[in-house]
């Protein structure tokens, strides 16, 4: 006579209870010996011990959990690990009143600063600030593109994302960008990858149409008055490879030995466009080529990631004691060098699936920090008095 299963005989766990919501119990107990569950705070709670390793564990369970709508972790209380799985919502939940308000004023700071490329006093005149609308478009265009690269990849891969926030600061082009806030456990290479570089390549297509357009747009000139008053202050941008480029494609002038003359206003924005991808595609942290050469270099980018404040002050340094540049006119990388040694020891994403990527992703990421090298520029911005 067959007498089965023992353990189908066996009398359940003390305090162990089937949950309405969540994965069934039989699927999460091949992984996880779960001896209780609780709901705490709409949070699924599993008191148990990992039948392997914790880490090894959560990577198995957390595909299981992320398809019923929940992130995961792994803790312990009180000596005992605890599996707490709680609701992720990805999407737009009501009216982002803050997105709104926030872009209202980026608005508005971009028409101050954008009117006095055209050479608009907005204190004097502020009524003629409307006239700044094409640098303001130009501005917001390529940053929402870009942050919109991550959003919608964000949402492919069912990563809870924000809409973006732009950041409105009284600055030369009115704002300081524009981020988007995520939410939960990356869960691949594949997706940090995908989310990573969707925001540099989309906002660089941005940047090229936005470009192009502004060489052809005719340029703005000084008035009379400020071209002879000797205590003006002039400011040169420097331009990047990517944009001498563009130029000398559809033969546009760039103005840079003109005085009184200067690029229209819609090329500044793509000068911001190429400016803030070179940015984002520095491999540190929580930033885009942070995030792409984690999913391509595994857990060795934190190697890179280690030198790049260093290489920044290292510019900094030889642009001002080697090139006779400004203090002024280098003081960015200082900043940048500071900015990048915190998020260094930040650290970047870890996704739960760790796999490698494929050759495509791979040559991808390449040819993505490649483009983000066509946009540096040693000395963005300089002040000429």
């Amino acid at each position: 006579m067959d007498d089965g299963d023992p353990s189908e005989f066996a009398p359940p766990r003390p305090g162990t209870r089937e949950l309405e919501v969540g994965p069934a119990l039989e699927r999460i107990e091949s992984v996880f010996a779960v001896y209780e569950t609780r709901i705490e705070d709409e949070r699924l709670c599993y008191y148990g011990e990992p039948l392997q390793s914790p880490e090894q564990a959560v990577r198995e369970l957390w595909p299981l959990f992320h398809k019923d709508g929940y992130d995961l972790e792994l803790t312990t209380r009180e000596g005992s690990f605890v599996l707490v799985a709680e609701p992720t919502n990805v999407g737009i939940d009501g009216i982002p009143w803050t997105n709104l308000i926030l872009l209202g004023l980026t608005i508005l700071s971009t028409l101050f600063a954008g009117s006095m490329w055209y050479h608009i006093d907005p204190i004097a005149n502020p009524g003629e600030m409307w006239r700044a609308w094409p640098f303001t478009v130009a501005i917001l265009g390529v940053l929402g593109v870009h942050e919109m690269g991550h959003y919608v990849m964000s949402r492919y891969h069912d990563v809870d994302a924000s809409l973006p926030y732009f950041i409105p600061i009284p600055t030369l082009i009115g704002t300081m960008g524009a981020v988007i806030k995520m939410n939960g456990r990356m869960p691949s290479r594949k997706a940090l990858f995908d989310i990573g570089v969707a925001g540099p390549l989309a906002g660089l297509i941005a940047t090229v149409g936005v470009t192009i357009v502004g060489l052809h747009l005719p340029p703005v000139t000084a008035p009379e008055s400020v071209v002879q008053d000797p205590g003006a202050i002039q400011i040169q941008l420097g331009y990047p490879p990517l944009l001498e480029g563009l130029a000398a494609a559809f033969d546009q002038p760039l103005y840079r030995d003109d005085p009184a003359t200067a690029v229209h206003p819609v090329v500044i924005g793509g000068w911001v466009g190429m400016f803030i991808t070179f940015l984002n595609l520095i491999p540190v942290g929580q930033l885009d080529g942070g995030h792409i050469l984690r999913a391509m270099a595994g857990r060795s980018q934190q190697l890179i990631a280690a030198l790049v404040p260093g290489a920044l002050f290292g510019l900094g340094a030889y642009l001002y004691y080697v090139s006779g540049h400004s203090a002024d006119s280098v003081f960015i990388w200082g900043v940048w060098g500071i900015f990048t040694a915190v998020l260094a020891s930040v650290g970047p994403a870890q996704p739960v699936q760790d796999e490698r990527l494929g050759v495509g992703r791979f040559l991808l990421g390449i040819l993505t920090f490649a483009l983000g090298v066509l946009c540096f520029m040693p000395v963005p911005i300089e002040i000429i008095q």
